[in-house]
C-alpha cells in the first residue's frame, strides 16, 4: 500500500443510544467523543440510530405487508385493463 493516502484505521465503540447497546469493532470512522470500554481502554465512540439490536427486522417486530390483498383491492377499485 502506498503511505500517506490511507485514514488511519483502529478501534472503535459503535452505540446504538436508542437500544442501549455498543460493540467495540475497528473502523476507519472516527467520533469526536469518548468512552471507557468493559477493558478499561478509552476508545472514540460513535452513537447510530438503528442497530441490529433497535431494528424491526432482527428484533422480530417488523410488519408483514399484504401485496396480495393491495393489488386485489386496487383492480376492484380501478378495474383491470390492457389486453393482457
Amino acid at each position: 500500500m502506498k503511505p500517506g493516502i490511507h485514514p488511519s484505521y483502529g478501534p472503535v465503540v459503535f452505540r446504538d443510544r436508542a437500544a442501549g447497546f455498543a460493540f467495540l469493532t475497528r473502523s476507519t470512522a472516527a467520533g469526536d467523543r469518548t468512552v471507557e470500554w468493559e477493558d478499561g481502554n478509552t476508545y472514540p465512540v460513535i452513537d447510530v440510530e438503528v442497530s441490529s439490536a433497535s431494528h424491526p427486522f432482527y428484533t422480530g417486530t417488523a410488519r408483514v405487508m399484504d401485496t396480495a390483498g393491495r393489488v386485489e383491492r386496487f383492480e376492484r377499485r380501478y378495474g383491470r385493463t390492457g389486453s393482457r
